[in-house]
C-alpha cells in the first residue's frame, strides 16, 4: 500500500531520527512513498571471530526497519575480508587465511540474531557467490570509478601525503564492497560514519547500472574499551556480543 507523501515523511524521520547522516536528503522518503518493503543491507567482514557491541547500533536500526516490515539483507564479506577494509586505518590490513575467515563467518548470522529478527524478513548473503568474478567483469566494474575518486577519501589522502603505502588491494575495496549493493538490488545501505566513503560508492555503481541509487544511513560509532578509539576487531578493544556481563 502507498503511502501518502507525508506520511512516508514522517516515517523516514522515524528511521532516521538518530542517524547522523541520511543521504541524500529526501530519497529515503520517496522511495517509502512506493508502497513496497524496502532491502536494507549491512555488510559485515569476519576478520575476527565476534561481532562487537558497536555492531549493534547498526544492528538495532535494521531491526527498527524489519519491524516496519522491510527487508534486511546481511552480507557476510567473505571476499571482501580477503582485501581488507582500509576505512580509518593508517596502515595495511594482516591478510587472513580464507580457513580464518570462513571459521569466523559460521558464527555472524547466530550472533546478529540476537538483535535481528532470524525469519522471512531476513536475507542473508555471501559476497562471494558475486566478487568471485571474471577478470574482463572487474575490469568492467573498475572503469566506472576514477582513482581521483578513491585518493578523495580521508584516509588514503593522508597516507598518500604521508608517503605510506596504500596497496592495490585497499584502492579496490571501495569498488568491490559497493557491487554488493548493486548485487542485491539494495534500496538502503546502513553503515558506521567510517563507512560514508564506501557507501556512496555503492550508490555510483548501482547508478551507473541504470538502477536507481541506494539511500545511505550512517550511525554513530561507538568508542572502544581503550575510551579514544572506535569499537574494533582489528584493534582489539572490542566487547564481543557473545561475552559473559562481566
Amino acid at each position: 500500500m502507498e503511502e501518502t507523501a507525508s506520511e512516508a515523511a514522517e516515517t523516514a524521520a522515524h528511521l532516521a531520527r538518530n542517524a547522523v547522516d541520511d543521504l541524500p536528503r529526501g530519497a529515503l522518503a520517496q522511495k517509502l512513498a512506493g508502497g513496497r518493503p524496502l532491502r536494507v543491507k549491512l555488510g559485515l567482514d569476519p576478520t575476527a571471530a565476534d561481532l562487537h557491541l558497536g555492531h549493534t547500533v547498526v544492528l538495532q536500526k535494521l531491526r527498527e526497519f524489519q519491524d516496519a516490515g522491510h527487508t534486511v539483507v546481511l552480507i557476510i564479506g567473505d571476499y571482501t575480508a580477503r582485501v581488507g577494509d582500509p576505512s580509518g586505518r593508517s596502515v595495511t590490513r594482516p591478510v587472513l587465511s580464507g580457513e580464518e575467515i570462513e571459521a569466523h563467518a559460521r558464527t555472524y548470522v547466530e550472533q546478529a540474531g540476537k538483535v535481528l529478527a532470524t525469519d522471512e524478513r531476513l536475507e542473508v548473503r555471501f559476497n562471494s557467490e558475486w566478487l568471485d568474478m571474471a577478470m574482463e567483469d572487474l575490469f568492467r566494474l573498475v572503469r566506472t570509478v576514477t582513482v581521483a575518486q578513491i585518493l578523495a577519501r580521508d584516509d588514503f589522502s593522508k597516507r598518500w601525503a604521508a608517503n605510506e603505502p596504500i596497496s592495490m588491494l585497499e584502492l579496490l575495496y571501495p569498488v568491490l564492497q559497493g557491487y554488493d549493493s548493486v548485487a542485491v538490488r539494495a534500496d538502503v545501505e546502513l553503515g558506521g560514519t567510517d563507512q560514508t566513503f564506501n557507501l556512496l560508492v555503492g550508490r555510483d555503481l548501482q547508478q551507473a547500472a541504470g538502477t536507481d541509487g541506494q539511500c545511505i544511513l550512517t550511525m554513530p560509532l561507538l568508542v572502544g574499551t581503550d575510551g579514544e578509539q572506535k569499537m574494533s576487531k582489528s584493534i582489539g578493544n572490542h566487547i564481543g556480543v557473545t561475552e559473559a556481563p562481566d
